[in-house]
């Protein structure tokens, strides 16, 4: 028995026309001998009737704040009504499916209500509907706690839970449909000839991910990469072969780097030790900012100073946090990551000198750096964004994958 795991995002079951695609999808997946397993979202984005955030707007900030296991249960309304109304459509055409809330596809949790996480999968019913020719609908982002409530795994849960079920179900593989194609070198937004990437790795998608390509959950690529189950990137309303994540990428390909992506709104600090003589805190500082929640990355620790940025998000909190401990420093607003990503690139020498020159062609400071075995990160001035990622990609000639 080939079991497929089919994920359909929030924008592939808005409306009638898209469901529509979908279940052409899901009759392709049988004709080719699959048994899918289909995973749902809530219907669209807020606004839309029964969009997850629009459920969120019907109880106060209070209740949010102050009872979130009731705010899980209404967060879960618009996956299960998403399963039910494709179950109906399924059988207009024939074909028998059952819907199902993430507690009866076998998904247990721990009670840690909003940001719930896995403790365990038990998918015997799922197996049992499939033996019978049904195909299973599951309401994604969602399980059950050990105590009998509704939890949710978090913002982009359902293609978590698709990942959680592929991999327990040993599927073949698993398809993420979303509104685009699959992943591309660079944001099409942003550079005109980005192409799509045909193959990556598991280790490269989740530093697309992580970096601010908003295609795939990290942790969906993490629970995928660590059951060895290849994931694809589809686009539900084109048949474009889309994006396959595997073990190895494109070993065909000749081009070291496969992508670029980035993060906005960074702020990079500065604290310097000569600034802040005698004060115990400045030994101590990234244990302080750990302790308190604030997230920091391109760390780089010199003996005369520290450098490294955070969200800005954060700032306001991170600058009371540096008043109440008396430490000086100096920051620069409205700075952009910019995230070089290429598993190939390991051990080839010369890489960062052509990075550097590409900007440096076009006049782009470079605030800072960081690499690691699959990724080079560059901080540059947040108005230099666009450039930065038009000058690296034609510099590296990823527009040439067409």
């Amino acid at each position: 028995m080939k079991i497929l795991v089919q994920k359909f995002g929030g924008t592939s079951v808005s409306t009638h026309e898209r469901r529509k695609r979908v279940i052409e999808k899901i009759i392709k997946a049988r004709n080719e001998g699959y048994a899918p397993v289909v995973v749902v979202s809530a219907m669209g984005r807020k606004g839309e009737p029964y969009a997850t955030d629009t459920l969120l707007s019907l109880v106060s900030e209070k209740l949010n704040h102050e009872n979130t296991l009731s705010i899980d249960l209404l967060m879960s309304c618009g996956e299960i009504i998403s399963t039910v109304v494709m179950t109906d459509e399924l059988l207009e055409k024939g074909i028998n499916a059952v819907p199902m809330t993430g507690g009866q596809a076998g998904i247990f949790t721990d009670d840690n209500y909003n940001n719930a996480a896995v403790v365990d999968l038990k998918p015997s019913k799922i197996l049992e509907i499939i033996k019978q020719g049904k195909v299973p609908i599951v309401a994604g982002f969602q399980g059950i706690s050990e105590k009998g409530f509704v939890t949710t795994l978090g913002r982009g849960g359902s293609d978590v839970t698709a990942s959680l079920l592929g991999v327990s179900l040993k599927a073949e593989q698993i398809e993420i449909y979303t509104d685009v194609d699959g992943i591309m070198t660079a944001d099409p937004r942003i550079v005109s000839d980005a192409s799509l990437i045909k193959e990556i790795s598991y280790n490269e998608v989740f530093q697309f991910a992580d970096q601010g390509a908003k295609v795939i959950h990290p942790r969906a690529v993490e629970i995928a990469m660590k059951g060895n189950i290849p994931l694809v990137i589809k686009n539900t309303l084109t048949d474009c072969k889309g994006t396959i994540i595997n073990n190895t990428g494109d070993v065909n390909l000749d081009n070291i780097i496969t992508g670029i992506t980035h993060m906005s709104n960074r702020i990079q600090i500065k604290v310097c030790k000569n600034e802040n003589i005698n004060n115990a805190n400045y030994n101590t500082l990234l244990g302080i900012l750990a302790d308190n929640s604030i997230s920091i990355d391109l760390i780089n620790v010199f003996p005369e100073e520290n450098i490294f940025t955070i969200d800005g998000e954060s700032f306001e909190k991170f600058d009371k946090i540096m008043s109440n401990i008396n430490l000086n420093y100096s920051h620069i607003d409205n700075c952009s990551k910019i995230a070089i990503i290429g598993s190939r690139m390991r051990g080839i020498p010369g890489v960062m000198a052509k990075i550097l020159s590409c900007l440096n062609s076009e006049n782009i400071k470079v605030l800072q750096t960081a690499d690691s075995h699959t990724t080079i990160w560059c901080l540059v001035e947040g108005n230099c964004t666009e450039k930065a990622i038009n000058a690296l990609h034609h510099g590296f000639k990823l527009g040439d994958n067409k």
